[in-house]
């Protein structure tokens, strides 16, 4: 089982790694979210932990799926 801090790191890393590759800055994807970019900010850094329906919203548009966003890799089975 992954302790809840890394889940935080890995999902803080793959926005802001999703946000540059698409050139959006904290700014601009907080205006896109309707939210400041310091919550968007501690999405980033591990601090704040977004809800699901923010997940979703980041997701959309991030343009990715939420297994994407959230590194979520699929087992394959036995």
């Amino acid at each position: 089982m992954i302790a809840v801090e890394e889940e935080q790191d890995t999902l803080g890393k793959n926005i802001k790694s999703f946000r540059e590759a698409r050139n959006l800055s904290q700014s601009q994807l907080a205006k896109r979210l309707w939210i400041d970019r310091s919550s968007l900010s501690g999405y980033e850094i591990g601090k704040r932990t977004p809800d699901i329906y923010m997940l979703c919203r980041i997701a959309d548009e991030l343009k990715l799926s939420l297994d994407e966003l959230v590194g979520r890799k699929t087992v394959e089975d036995d």
